[in-house]
Protein backbone atom coordinates (compact mmCIF):
# COMPACT_ATOMS: atom_id res chain seq x y z
CA UNK A 1 0.00 0.00 0.00
CA UNK A 2 1.55 3.28 -1.13
CA UNK A 3 0.53 6.11 1.19
CA UNK A 4 1.82 9.50 0.09
CA UNK A 5 3.90 11.63 2.45
CA UNK A 6 3.30 15.32 1.83
CA UNK A 7 6.07 17.91 1.64
CA UNK A 8 5.90 21.10 3.69
CA UNK A 9 4.87 22.99 0.55
CA UNK A 10 2.05 20.54 -0.11
CA UNK A 11 0.94 20.67 3.52
CA UNK A 12 0.72 24.46 3.41
CA UNK A 13 -1.49 24.33 0.32
CA UNK A 14 -3.71 21.78 2.06
CA UNK A 15 -3.91 24.04 5.12
CA UNK A 16 -5.15 26.84 2.88
CA UNK A 17 -7.64 24.53 1.18
CA UNK A 18 -8.90 23.35 4.57
CA UNK A 19 -9.26 26.88 5.89
CA UNK A 20 -11.38 27.83 2.88
CA UNK A 21 -13.54 24.74 3.31
CA UNK A 22 -13.99 25.45 7.02
CA UNK A 23 -15.20 28.96 6.21
CA UNK A 24 -17.73 27.60 3.71
CA UNK A 25 -19.03 25.15 6.33
CA UNK A 26 -19.32 27.88 8.95
CA UNK A 27 -21.35 30.00 6.53
CA UNK A 28 -23.58 27.05 5.60
CA UNK A 29 -24.29 26.47 9.28
CA UNK A 30 -25.75 29.98 9.47
CA UNK A 31 -28.31 29.31 6.73
CA UNK A 32 -29.51 25.85 7.82
CA UNK A 33 -33.08 26.45 8.98
CA UNK A 34 -36.62 25.19 8.35
CA UNK A 35 -37.79 26.17 4.87
CA UNK A 36 -34.42 26.32 3.12
CA UNK A 37 -34.13 23.90 0.21
CA UNK A 38 -31.31 21.42 -0.17
CA UNK A 39 -30.53 22.98 -3.56
CA UNK A 40 -30.21 26.43 -1.99
CA UNK A 41 -27.54 25.00 0.31
CA UNK A 42 -25.75 23.45 -2.65
CA UNK A 43 -25.87 26.65 -4.69
CA UNK A 44 -24.52 28.71 -1.82
CA UNK A 45 -21.65 26.26 -1.25
CA UNK A 46 -20.67 26.21 -4.92
CA UNK A 47 -20.82 29.99 -5.20
CA UNK A 48 -18.57 30.51 -2.18
CA UNK A 49 -16.11 27.78 -3.21
CA UNK A 50 -15.64 29.44 -6.59
CA UNK A 51 -15.37 32.90 -5.05
CA UNK A 52 -12.40 31.60 -3.05
CA UNK A 53 -10.74 30.52 -6.29
CA UNK A 54 -11.37 26.82 -5.66
CA UNK A 55 -13.04 24.04 -7.60
CA UNK A 56 -15.88 22.03 -5.98
CA UNK A 57 -14.39 18.55 -5.51
CA UNK A 58 -17.67 16.69 -5.71
CA UNK A 59 -19.21 18.24 -8.84
CA UNK A 60 -19.15 15.57 -11.58
CA UNK A 61 -16.91 13.32 -9.45
CA UNK A 62 -17.74 9.87 -10.83
CA UNK A 63 -20.89 11.51 -12.15
CA UNK A 64 -22.13 13.09 -8.90
CA UNK A 65 -24.38 15.97 -10.04
CA UNK A 66 -23.80 18.57 -7.29
CA UNK A 67 -21.13 20.42 -5.30
CA UNK A 68 -22.53 19.55 -1.86
CA UNK A 69 -23.85 16.27 -0.48
CA UNK A 70 -26.98 17.09 1.52
CA UNK A 71 -28.19 14.08 3.51
CA UNK A 72 -31.37 14.44 5.58
CA UNK A 73 -32.50 12.26 8.49
CA UNK A 74 -32.12 8.58 7.48
CA UNK A 75 -29.82 9.49 4.58
CA UNK A 76 -26.31 8.54 5.65
CA UNK A 77 -24.27 10.19 2.88
CA UNK A 78 -24.38 11.37 -0.75
CA UNK A 79 -27.85 12.90 -0.66
CA UNK A 80 -28.45 14.78 -3.92
CA UNK A 81 -29.70 18.38 -3.55
CA UNK A 82 -33.19 19.10 -4.87
CA UNK A 83 -34.83 22.49 -5.41
CA UNK A 84 -38.18 21.10 -4.23
CA UNK A 85 -36.97 19.56 -0.98
CA UNK A 86 -37.24 21.90 1.99
CA UNK A 87 -35.72 21.23 5.39
CA UNK A 88 -38.34 20.82 8.09
CA UNK A 89 -38.39 21.56 11.80
CA UNK A 90 -36.97 18.52 13.61
CA UNK A 91 -34.83 17.30 10.71
CA UNK A 92 -31.12 16.73 10.96
CA UNK A 93 -28.97 17.41 7.90
CA UNK A 94 -25.43 16.33 7.05
CA UNK A 95 -23.45 18.57 4.72
CA UNK A 96 -20.40 16.96 3.10
CA UNK A 97 -18.23 19.21 0.99
CA UNK A 98 -14.83 19.28 -0.68
CA UNK A 99 -12.62 21.84 -2.41
CA UNK A 100 -9.64 21.72 -4.75
CA UNK A 101 -7.19 24.55 -4.18
CA UNK A 102 -4.04 24.80 -6.28
CA UNK A 103 -4.36 21.12 -7.14
CA UNK A 104 -4.88 19.81 -3.59
CA UNK A 105 -8.02 18.61 -1.87
CA UNK A 106 -9.76 19.15 1.43
CA UNK A 107 -12.84 17.20 2.52
CA UNK A 108 -15.07 17.62 5.57
CA UNK A 109 -18.62 17.03 6.78
CA UNK A 110 -20.87 18.37 9.52
CA UNK A 111 -24.33 17.41 10.79
CA UNK A 112 -26.75 20.09 11.97
CA UNK A 113 -30.08 20.28 13.75
CA UNK A 114 -32.88 21.96 11.84
CA UNK A 115 -34.74 23.92 14.51
CA UNK A 116 -35.65 21.93 17.60
CA UNK A 117 -34.82 18.23 17.45
CA UNK A 118 -35.33 15.24 19.73
CA UNK A 119 -32.92 14.44 22.55
CA UNK A 120 -31.94 11.19 20.81
CA UNK A 121 -31.01 12.99 17.61
CA UNK A 122 -29.15 15.70 19.50
CA UNK A 123 -27.09 12.99 21.19
CA UNK A 124 -26.54 11.28 17.85
CA UNK A 125 -24.98 14.43 16.42
CA UNK A 126 -22.82 14.99 19.51
CA UNK A 127 -21.62 11.38 19.74
CA UNK A 128 -20.77 11.26 16.04
CA UNK A 129 -18.72 14.43 16.34
CA UNK A 130 -16.99 13.35 19.54
CA UNK A 131 -16.18 9.94 18.06
CA UNK A 132 -13.98 11.71 15.53
CA UNK A 133 -12.06 13.38 18.35
CA UNK A 134 -11.80 10.09 20.24
CA UNK A 135 -10.36 8.52 17.10
CA UNK A 136 -7.74 11.18 16.43
CA UNK A 137 -6.32 10.79 19.92
CA UNK A 138 -4.53 7.86 18.26
CA UNK A 139 -3.63 9.70 15.03
CA UNK A 140 0.01 10.05 15.97
CA UNK A 141 3.25 9.00 14.30
CA UNK A 142 4.19 5.50 15.46
CA UNK A 143 0.63 4.41 16.17
CA UNK A 144 -1.26 2.18 13.78
CA UNK A 145 -4.09 3.23 11.48
CA UNK A 146 -6.68 0.91 12.93
CA UNK A 147 -6.09 2.23 16.45
CA UNK A 148 -8.18 5.15 15.17
CA UNK A 149 -10.88 2.76 13.89
CA UNK A 150 -11.15 0.90 17.20
CA UNK A 151 -11.45 4.09 19.23
CA UNK A 152 -14.27 5.41 17.03
CA UNK A 153 -16.31 2.20 17.22
CA UNK A 154 -15.78 1.76 20.95
CA UNK A 155 -16.95 5.29 21.71
CA UNK A 156 -19.99 5.11 19.44
CA UNK A 157 -21.17 1.74 20.71
CA UNK A 158 -20.58 2.67 24.33
CA UNK A 159 -23.15 5.43 23.73
CA UNK A 160 -25.73 3.07 22.27
CA UNK A 161 -25.36 3.88 18.56
CA UNK A 162 -23.90 1.93 15.63
CA UNK A 163 -21.13 2.60 13.11
CA UNK A 164 -21.75 2.17 9.38
CA UNK A 165 -19.60 -0.63 7.93
CA UNK A 166 -20.11 -0.17 4.18
CA UNK A 167 -18.41 3.25 3.97
CA UNK A 168 -15.00 4.34 5.24
CA UNK A 169 -12.61 7.29 5.43
CA UNK A 170 -9.61 7.68 3.16
CA UNK A 171 -6.28 9.25 2.43
CA UNK A 172 -6.42 12.59 0.64
CA UNK A 173 -4.08 14.91 -1.26
CA UNK A 174 -3.94 15.59 -4.98
CA UNK A 175 -6.82 13.12 -5.26
CA UNK A 176 -9.89 13.12 -3.08
CA UNK A 177 -9.58 9.39 -2.41
CA UNK A 178 -6.06 8.10 -1.85
CA UNK A 179 -4.67 5.20 0.14
CA UNK A 180 -5.28 4.17 2.85
CA UNK A 181 -8.91 3.29 3.48
CA UNK A 182 -9.84 4.17 7.07
CA UNK A 183 -12.64 2.09 8.60
CA UNK A 184 -14.58 3.48 11.55
CA UNK A 185 -14.85 0.00 13.06
CA UNK A 186 -12.53 -2.64 14.48
CA UNK A 187 -10.29 -4.63 12.12
CA UNK A 188 -8.49 -7.94 12.60
CA UNK A 189 -5.03 -6.37 12.25
CA UNK A 190 -3.59 -3.04 13.34
CA UNK A 191 -3.08 -1.53 9.89
CA UNK A 192 -0.16 0.54 8.64
CA UNK A 193 2.07 2.51 10.97
CA UNK A 194 1.33 6.23 10.83
CA UNK A 195 4.08 8.58 9.67
CA UNK A 196 4.47 12.38 9.70
CA UNK A 197 3.24 13.94 6.49
CA UNK A 198 0.32 11.58 5.95
CA UNK A 199 -2.99 13.37 5.30
CA UNK A 200 -6.20 11.54 6.13
CA UNK A 201 -9.94 12.19 5.90
CA UNK A 202 -11.48 10.59 8.96
CA UNK A 203 -15.27 10.44 8.85
CA UNK A 204 -17.45 8.53 11.30
CA UNK A 205 -20.95 7.77 9.99
CA UNK A 206 -23.18 6.80 12.90
CA UNK A 207 -26.75 5.46 13.03
CA UNK A 208 -29.38 5.43 15.77
CA UNK A 209 -30.35 1.84 14.93
CA UNK A 210 -28.73 -0.84 12.79
CA UNK A 211 -25.46 -0.16 11.01
CA UNK A 212 -26.87 -1.73 7.84
CA UNK A 213 -27.51 0.55 4.86
CA UNK A 214 -28.59 0.41 1.26
CA UNK A 215 -28.32 2.56 -1.86
CA UNK A 216 -31.34 4.26 -3.42
CA UNK A 217 -32.18 3.98 -7.12
CA UNK A 218 -30.26 7.20 -7.86
CA UNK A 219 -27.10 5.10 -7.22
CA UNK A 220 -25.76 7.76 -4.83
CA UNK A 221 -27.93 8.27 -1.76
CA UNK A 222 -27.12 5.84 1.06
CA UNK A 223 -29.89 5.33 3.64
CA UNK A 224 -30.29 3.31 6.82
CA UNK A 225 -32.14 0.03 6.33
CA UNK A 226 -34.37 0.63 9.36
CA UNK A 227 -35.15 4.28 8.47
CA UNK A 228 -33.57 5.52 11.71
CA UNK A 229 -31.56 8.77 11.59
CA UNK A 230 -27.85 8.94 10.76
CA UNK A 231 -25.14 11.57 11.37
CA UNK A 232 -21.77 12.23 9.72
CA UNK A 233 -18.72 14.16 10.87
CA UNK A 234 -15.44 14.49 8.96
CA UNK A 235 -12.20 16.42 8.89
CA UNK A 236 -9.00 16.30 6.89
CA UNK A 237 -6.08 15.83 9.27
CA UNK A 238 -2.28 15.80 9.12
CA UNK A 239 -0.08 13.31 10.97
CA UNK A 240 2.78 15.22 12.61
CA UNK A 241 5.65 14.42 14.97
CA UNK A 242 3.26 15.21 17.82
CA UNK A 243 -0.49 15.82 18.02
CA UNK A 244 -2.47 15.59 14.75
CA UNK A 245 -3.33 18.84 13.01
CA UNK A 246 -6.90 19.32 11.83
CA UNK A 247 -6.53 21.00 8.45
CA UNK A 248 -10.24 21.63 7.81
CA UNK A 249 -10.82 23.98 10.73
CA UNK A 250 -10.62 27.76 10.37
CA UNK A 251 -7.19 29.23 11.09
CA UNK A 252 -7.08 30.37 14.70
CA UNK A 253 -9.85 28.01 15.72
CA UNK A 254 -8.84 25.26 18.11
CA UNK A 255 -10.01 21.70 18.51
CA UNK A 256 -11.71 22.80 21.73
CA UNK A 257 -13.57 25.54 19.86
CA UNK A 258 -14.82 23.01 17.33
CA UNK A 259 -15.92 20.57 20.02
CA UNK A 260 -17.84 23.32 21.79
CA UNK A 261 -19.36 24.61 18.54
CA UNK A 262 -17.72 28.03 18.72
Amino acid sequence: MAVSIKSQKEIQIMREAGNILATVHDELADIVRPGVTTMELNNYAEKRIREFGCIPSFLNYNGYPASLCVSVNDEVVHGIPNKKRKLLEGDIVSLDCGVIYNGYQSDSARTYAVGEISETHRRLIEVTKQSFFEGIKFAKAGNHLFDISCAIQDYVESNGFSVVRDLVGHGIGKKMHEEPQIPNFRQRGRGIRLKPGMTLAIEPMVNVGTYEVWWLDDDWTVVTQDNEYSAHYENTILITEGEPEILSLRTGRTTEDEMLGR
